[in-house]
């Protein structure tokens, strides 16, 4: 063993710090306030599993404690509760092989999905689980993965027994989407083996229907998917699915440091040992399903050119319409290589643009290890951009679109980097948090390599998350982790989805974090802001659930766009309601809806701080609570 996984056992609790356990009082690192300038490298980047941007020195808070799990302010504003036990989520616990973990399988974690599967009108959470490699030899009995449902009251109860859905696979991502255009969200969950289409009887139980629709990704060895989102690519009214791959692994053939499986390589990070990956291993390859109506996919990923002949490793994805031609193109946030941009033609294939996009890598022409991926229009300017959380000794990257689906790394310039480059990121997206009608972004965080905590790196293997205010579209600024509040969480974080649970107006947090419980973060901010949320139904000759649709809303003398979107974030998936803060404002001056089918329409809201349904064509059908 080596000697940077040595610490066992105790490296599990690690995973579970709460703030009870760590020292307060800080006041807050004041590089984090400041106009960013890039830091200096103290040593060029290393050769190793992960791509970084050098070596960096320690960043400390008052206390001497490494930032990652430090800096917490007394009597600073509580942005979320931690209600995880309140909530009765605090009974599932996630766990990925090896509290050590010796092998790559072990350390990705897994996703979370937001989604209403009752359509009762209140979303529910699943929570993805992974393995051991004695549950896979089947010498005991696998973790399952949970379906939480929503009690109205701010409580959940585990029903997965009952739906059917625990996955007994080694899990790592899940996308929401109606496939079928029956008017219930279905669940597709990614794994090391076979995948799952969960279909949704509307009863609340569901069955996996993935070997007879052909998307259950199989090989003569075990295939290991990643990300997955749904979206209708090719203007036919039904959703495709596009899966990402990661890292060709034998379980029987592992690679170990020193062994054919890494040809003999040595593998570190900042000169100590670790384990091996994903740079130096093989890659998966990425699928593309179409859907062919009649409940089955053929898999067009060649023809479409996105299987990723070049071996990349795939974790968040998404499909949005990221150049404003009407047409869904896929973005891809890849491991340790550049990333991917493909530009939908419009004939049922896709161009490769990631390097004439920008997207493909950071501003001084690295690629990063790229694990979250965030897209939204944060500076209101009616453009989706990127965003993605990346390793430790780098930069999370913000990547502004420039109008036409080209990108800029604008990270410095609008404060979201610096502050970034000690903590390791997964789970990620924009929210408005306060509802002023600006989208500010969070960082779900934590590291792969256990031992960190035994080096003076100022870094941690359990992290804090990190919450980005934004500032009028131009710059964000760090918001103060209260101290015993949620942003003060230090957790083993991966997976992250963002909705509104309680439907309260509030955005709140679900991260599922490795060889722990989950972490239910509730949005207590109360400023007065007002706000909207969508639901938005399709009609016939687009997708049932609305996947690809935009909504421009005009309010308070600003014009936000928000985007119907499965997956992204790190392998998770987020409530597909839209979300609008609409600050101080009393009315909402103007909604346009541009459906997946091409129409537009213009629909009046009768009043604010409501949950309304809207159906295409027929305008507001409900409204939640009258």
């Amino acid at each position: 063993m080596t000697e940077l996984m040595h610490k066992s056992i105790r490296m599990t609790f690690a995973c579970l710090l709460s703030t009870a356990l760590v020292p307060v009082g800080f006041a807050g690192p004041p590089q984090q306030n400041k106009t960013q300038e890039p830091p200096k490298a103290q040593a060029p980047a290393q050769s190793g599993g992960a791509s970084t941007g050098g070596v960096f020195a320690p960043v400390l808070d008052e206390k001497h404690r490494p930032i990652t799990a430090g800096g917490f302010v007394d009597g600073a504003p509580i942005i979320f509760e931690d209600v995880t036990k309140k909530a009765g989520l605090d009974k599932f616990n996630h766990v990925s092989g090896s509290p050590e973990k010796n092998v790559i399988l072990e350390a990705p974690g897994s996703g979370v999905a937001i989604v209403d599967y009752d359509n009762d009108g209140w979303p529910d959470i699943y929570l993805v689980n992974g393995s051991t490699f004695d549950a896979l030899r089947g010498k005991q009995k696998p973790p399952r993965a949970a379906l939480y449902h929503n009690n109205h009251d701010g409580t959940f109860t585990d029903v997965t027994e009952k739906a059917g859905v625990s996955n007994d696979r080694w899990g790592f991502g899940v996308a929401v989407g109606d496939y079928d255009n029956d008017g219930w969200p279905d669940l597709y969950v990614t794994n090391y083996g076979k995948n799952r289409l969960y279909h949704n009887n509307h009863d609340g139980t569901f069955t996996d229907v993935a070997e007879k629709a052909g998307v259950a990704v199989s090989g003569d060895q075990p295939v290991w998917s990643s990300g997955a989102t749904f979206g209708d690519y090719d203007g036919d009214g039904k959703l495709d699915l596009y899966v990402t791959g990661y890292v060709k692994f034998d379980m029987n053939n592992p690679p170990i440091a020193g062994t054919a499986a890494t040809q003999y390589s040595f593998c570190q990070y900042r000169g100590k040992p670790v384990m091996c990956g994903p740079r130096g291993l093989p890659g998966e390859h990425n699928h593309l399903f179409h859907n062919k109506g009649d409940g089955t996919f053929a898999d067009v990923s060649k023809k479409a050119g996105v299987s990723n002949e070049k071996g990349y490793y795939g974790f968040g994805v998404v499909f949005a319409d990221l150049n404003d031609d009407g047409k869904l193109d896929l973005a891809v946030a890849n491991d340790s290589v550049p990333n991917y941009l493909f530009l939908n033609k419009g004939d049922g294939t896709f161009e490769d643009a990631s390097y004439p996009s920008g997207f493909a890598l950071k501003d001084d022409g690295r690629e990063q290890a790229a694990m979250g991926l965030g897209v939204g229009d944060y500076d209101n300017s009616g453009h989706l951009s990127l965003y993605v959380t990346t390793f430790s000794d780098d930069y999370y990257t913000l990547y502004k679109n420039e109008g036409d689906g080209n990108f800029t790394d604008v990270s410095f310039l609008a404060g979201v980097a610096a502050v970034t480059i000690p903590f390791l990121g997964w789970g990620t997206g924009f929210l408005d948090y306060d509802n002023d009608g600006w989208k500010d972004i969070f960082d779900a965080n934590g590291h792969v390599y256990p031992g960190v905590d035994q080096n003076d790196w100022g870094m941690t293997y359990a992290q804090r998350p990190l919450l980005f205010h934004n500032q009028d579209g131009k710059r964000f600024q760090v918001v103060p982790a209260a101290t015993n509040s949620g942003l003060a969480d230090v957790v083993c974080a991966r997976g992250a989805a963002f909705g509104d649970l309680f439907n309260d107006g509030k955005i709140d947090v679900v991260l599922n974090n490795v060889d722990g419980p989950p972490v239910l973060l509730r949005n207590v901010v109360n400023n007065g802001n007002n706000w909207v949320d969508l639901k938005l139904v399709g009609g016939s000759k687009g997708p049932r659930d609305a996947i690809g649709a935009k909504a421009f809303l005009t309010a308070n003398g600003m014009t936000q766009r928000n985007d119907v979107i499965s997956g992204g974030s790190y392998i998770s998936s987020n409530d597909l309601r839209l979300h609008f803060g609409i600050g101080k404002a009393k009315q909402v001056d103007k909604l346009e809806i541009r459906w997946p089918d091409g129409e537009k329409e213009i629909v009046t809201l009768p009043v604010i701080n409501r949950v309304f349904t809207i159906v295409e064509g027929k305008g507001v059908s409900n409204e939640q609570p009258k």
